[in-house]
């Protein structure tokens, strides 16, 4: 009998994924209408998501076969979702990130930062989270975290290590040490003819060798490395996922929008919510991990020359081994910049944009793109070479000369390229798209009308708390894929701007703080060791209420003349919502 049970526990994955969609069939055989058909789909999808049944990315294909078979919508209209201009952008500023993390561009740019705000306790966890928060606004959290993770653990071992030499009696609360002695230099490896090679990968460190407070301050650190990733993603449409998920939803349920979620508009209103969040969550690590002695942390009243140490020169070796930049290194640079000014200048709002005055048509509308210009600063990439001049000989073909390989090639692409991602939004879009076709949209948008009577703050903080919750056991993409087209319902029926109940759903996504599982981030960090879920959870649940407070505020603030969030757009309304014009709507303060 154990070993029949047993059996069936190791097949427990396969019987849910067989068995769930004929225990929901009740629902579409019992009400045979569009809206249960796409009710059946929606809860289908969200169960396997939420237990990871099927791949999340194979989950997302599932409407490409049951809208066409249940009538909700055809197989060309539904495929039109897994492409839409959101997707566009998320692969076009991907190939730019794949570039920029190839020629280790990403990696120059955090070790200047770090040789910039000194080794200091305070301004060391500061270095690494302002760092690994404007490399996670280009470039993924994931990516951003693997890179800067080895980096830090070779900064505490030199620290931690030279710390341990200290004549006893040598008070050093603020880990700074003197410069390393000679014969001790073990970090370059000078071969004869004097090139310096690679460091050798850093382990983890024993704690048995570790006070206490080292063992907090690496605790700190690693932490400030996983929730500034989190956190730097808010900032940028591209930053992360659920903000293009987001952008996608508003086209796909209200294709008469002004395009009021770009990438300009959206920098504007995140950027602000970003930055608080990263000044508390230092604050909040200072306190938990180091102490709320901010003299001690910041090592005033130390010494000068006590600042030359260890750790310090850790950063300047591995800055040094980069070696000069590179014509790629500068090359991609170039086009990163190009590609950022060309979004912020497409169509500012504030003054006409590159975009208003070239590529509008005759009603104003701006044709070309967030998207447009990523693709094509990313076929650029393809177009041009890492070298110049570059030829050199043919490693198969000694006496034929080969030209370099460009700065992008699809090889890289193809290695690095998140395409389940594409895959999730497409599907996330599909299904916003078919609950508007099916009247499932409509439908719920009625039985939410009795929340015409809560206030709009509320209703945003009680659905930021919901999703912050939510996120910390599910896809961050898929809890917004899920709640944004209930939410824009909810709206819809109670006459309340859209975004005003959409944005905070978007940030809270990035919320996920407490849990190793609830984002990559996270679980490379607590892969490392020298970290307990209990002091994740302990450090994380705070910064989920802080996160929460944020976005009430920046949602009733700012955000409201940013984006008319005081009144109910006209291009919201629909036949269920013409009621609004002549009832009271809980709109929410004015500015």
């Amino acid at each position: 009998m154990a070993t029949c049970w047993q059996g069936l526990w190791a097949y427990r994955m396969y019987l849910f994924v067989f068995l769930l969609p004929v225990l929901l069939l009740p629902l579409p055989l019992l009400v045979p209408r569009k809206e249960a058909y796409c009710a059946y789909v929606i809860i289908l999808m969200a169960l396997y998501w939420c237990f990871e049944a099927l791949p999340l990315a194979v989950t997302a294909l599932l409407p490409l076969v049951l809208f066409p078979m249940m009538g909700i919508m055809e197989s060309s209209e539904v495929g039109y979702e897994y492409l839409k201009d959101s997707n566009v952008l998320f692969i076009g500023s991907l190939l730019v990130a794949i570039a920029v993390e190839h020629w280790n561009l990403h990696k120059r740019i955090a070790l200047r930062v770090l040789l910039l705000t000194g080794v200091r306790p305070a301004l060391l966890i500061l270095g690494f989270m302002v760092v690994t928060a404007f490399l996670s606004m280009w470039i993924s959290n994931t990516a951003t975290t693997a890179m800067m993770i080895p980096i830090m653990h070779a900064v505490l071992q030199q620290l931690h290590s030279h710390n341990s030499d200290v004549e006893e009696g040598n008070d050093n609360p603020t880990f700074e040490l003197q410069e390393p002695r000679p014969q001790k230099e073990t970090k370059l490896d000078e071969k004869d003819d004097g090139q310096i090679q690679p460091l050798p990968p850093v382990g983890s460190e024993s704690q048995d060798h570790r006070t206490q407070e080292q063992i907090h301050f690496t605790q700190g650190m690693s932490l400030c490395v996983c929730f500034s990733a989190s956190i730097g993603g808010i900032a940028t449409l591209t930053g992360t996922s659920p903000n293009l998920v987001l952008q996608g939803q508003m086209s796909s349920l209200f294709p008469q929008n002004p395009s009021v979620v770009n990438f300009a508009s959206w920098f504007a209103f995140a950027f602000p919510i970003m930055i608080i969040l990263l000044v508390l969550a230092w604050l909040w690590l200072q306190i938990l991990f180091l102490g709320i002695n901010f003299r001690k942390n910041f090592g005033i009243g130390e010494q000068e020359e006590q600042r030359k140490q260890a750790a310090f020169h850790v950063i300047k070796t591995e800055y040094k081994l980069l070696g000069p930049m590179s014509f790629a290194e500068k090359t991609v640079c170039a086009f990163f910049l190009a590609l950022v000014v060309l979004w912020f200048t497409r169509e500012p709002g504030f003054f006409r944009g590159w975009g208003d005055v070239a590529f509008s048509d005759a009603n104003g509308t701006v044709t070309v793109s967030d998207g447009s210009v990523a693709i094509l600063i990313g076929i650029l990439l393809f177009m041009v070479p890492s070298k110049i001049p570059g030829l050199t000989q043919d490693p198969e073909n000694p006496g034929r000369l080969v030209a370099p390989t460009a700065l992008l090639t699809w090889k890289m692409v193809n290695q690095k390229m998140p395409w389940n991602i594409v895959l999730l939004l497409g599907g996330g879009f599909a299904l916003a798209k078919g609950s508007e076709e099916s009247g499932l949209s409509a439908w719920l948008g009625d039985k939410l009308t009795p929340l015409q009577n809560v206030p709009a703050p509320a209703i945003a903080f009680i659905i930021s708390l919901l999703v912050a919750v939510f996120t910390e056991c599910t896809s961050n993409v898929a809890t917004t894929t899920l709640f944004l087209p209930i939410l824009a319902s909810m709206a819809q029926a109670i006459c309340l701007h859209p975004l005003y109940v959409m944005l905070p759903c978007t940030l809270a996504s990035s919320l996920a703080f407490m849990l190793p599982v609830a984002t990559p981030p996270n679980a490379i960090v607590f892969s490392y060791g020298g970290l307990k879920v209990y002091d994740m959870a302990r450090a994380g649940i705070v910064l989920n209420i802080l996160g929460v407070l944020v976005i009430a505020l920046a949602i009733n603030s700012w955000s409201i003349p940013m984006f008319n969030l005081h009144t109910f757009p006209s291009w919201a309304h629909t036949n269920s919502t013409h009621h609004c014009l002549s009832t009271s709507t809980p709109t929410p303060p004015s500015p």
